[in-house]
């Protein structure tokens, strides 16, 4: 594999496991300003994004911290704009992340289901504006 090629890969799978220990963090904290039963469906969210994180690592073996902007902002966007809007910035995050990943799948096959969770999560979280 081409030396470039290798390195935007690299490049590719850390932020996608920044990105994903961000969600970890981002849906605990949200988790606390919304209802109950939203709450249960982000704690699982935050659940699989930090299994997420662990397949992202297994290719980088680099050790990451979450960054706190998106725990801070989301919850903040909440309660602003209000469970509708921050609902839909949120779902359409997932299916941007989705999207990102389709462009390594074919080189990394465990994020195959990294990818088919992130479009599944964003469903989840439509569905939420739904009940």
């Amino acid at each position: 594999m081409d030396q470039a090629v290798i390195k935007e890969n690299m490049k590719t799978l850390l932020h996608a496991q920044q990105g994903e220990l961000d969600a970890v963090l981002m849906y605990n904290k949200l988790a606390e300003v919304v209802s109950d039963t939203d709450a249960l469906v982000f704690k699982q969210l935050a659940a699989e994004e930090g299994q997420h994180a662990s397949v992202f690592h297994n290719y980088t073996l680099t050790v990451l911290k979450p960054k706190k902007m998106k725990s801070i902002l989301i919850p903040f966007l909440y309660k602003m704009l209000g469970r509708n809007k921050a609902y839909h910035l949120i779902a359409n995050g997932e299916y941007s992340a989705g999207k990102k990943y389709k462009t390594i799948v074919g080189t990394f096959s465990d994020v195959q289901s990294v990818l088919d969770d992130e479009f599944r999560h964003g469903d989840m979280v439509k569905a939420l504006l739904n009940k």
